[in-house]
């Protein structure tokens, strides 16, 4: 989902890349990196590969791991003999949301799941290897035109469903992956290392994202009924409240990413268009 767009917008903007897929590029494997990059020869690594399957994680961290923590490791320890910057893509759950506030970039990690526990491991790793040429980026909440998002689930689900439910038990910050690669276009450009959060502003539920979605669409938001994360398999598992804070690109001179709604309703129509047909979207508000 972000990688596609990531290529995308770079090449949009003339600039060289190469998009290493899992065919061409285990990235848990050290000779195949070595391989890749060998044949490259990149001067910055944006590392977009991850095991994103938050339940399967729980049955298979191992397998979660090679990908979240020790691919990261390779990846690391070749960029520093190289001298390649790395940006990597983290996550939100190495925080145990337990606070009440925006989490700082510097706030203690406490991941409560083991998706958190391997995406933390990747952190260390680049913290550790990478200290001058490492940059984590903390997302959460994507969704975009490529791949399953909570967004264009509740597009489908609007038209198969009468009613839908929905945890408003949860806070984060659904973010855009086209706004998230116009962050990591600004951090190689500026070359700033250390630990930034790359999420839309503002923070919601994910019960007021689906009703949201629902009034973009032209439907009644009173379809989406809320209920407890201890409703649904696997919600005890999932942090509660997840918003980060912005200050270190301010402390860089950058902006953060703009408010969650106006990202989403300039991208709603794109979103949508890929779901369904003209004629299927007659009568949206989109």
């Amino acid at each position: 989902m972000l990688g596609r767009d990531l290529v995308g917008i770079l090449r949009g903007l003339n600039e060289p890349v190469v998009a290493a897929t899992r065919q061409d590029l285990d990235i848990a494997d050290r000779l195949s990196v070595r391989a890749v990059v060998s044949r490259c020869r990149p001067t910055v690594i944006v590392n977009c590969a991850a095991w994103t399957q938050f339940h399967e994680a729980e049955t298979s961290e191992a397998g979660a791991f090679r990908v979240n923590g020790k691919g990261v490791r390779e990846l690391a320890s070749i960029c520093s003999e190289r001298s390649i910057r790395l940006i990597h893509l983290s996550s939100d759950y190495v925080f145990d949301g337990t606070s009440s506030r925006p989490y700082a970039e510097s706030a203690a990690t406490s991941p409560i799941n083991a998706y958190g526990r391997t995406k933390l491991a990747g952190e260390q790793a680049v913290l550790e290897l990478l200290p001058d040429d490492g940059t984590i980026v903390r997302t959460a909440w994507m969704y975009g035109r490529h791949g399953t998002n909570f967004i264009r689930k509740m597009v489908r689900l609007e038209q198969l469903r009468e009613t839908v439910d929905v945890v408003d038990d949860q806070w984060g910050q659904p973010t855009w992956t086209v706004d998230l690669v116009h962050q990591i276009v600004a951090l190689v450009r500026y070359g700033a290392s250390g630990v930034f959060h790359g999420t839309s502003s503002g923070e919601t539920t994910w019960y007021d994202v689906a009703r949201t979605v629902f009034r973009l669409l032209g439907a009644d938001p009173g379809r989406v009924r809320p209920v407890r994360s201890d409703q649904i398999a696997g919600g005890d598992l999932r942090p509660r409240y997840t918003v980060l804070g912005h200050a270190a690109w301010h402390e860089v001179g950058l902006t953060p990413i703009r408010h969650w709604t106006a990202a989403l309703t300039e991208s709603f129509s794109l979103l949508v268009g890929d779901e369904f047909s003209s004629s299927e979207r007659k009568g949206y508000r989109v």
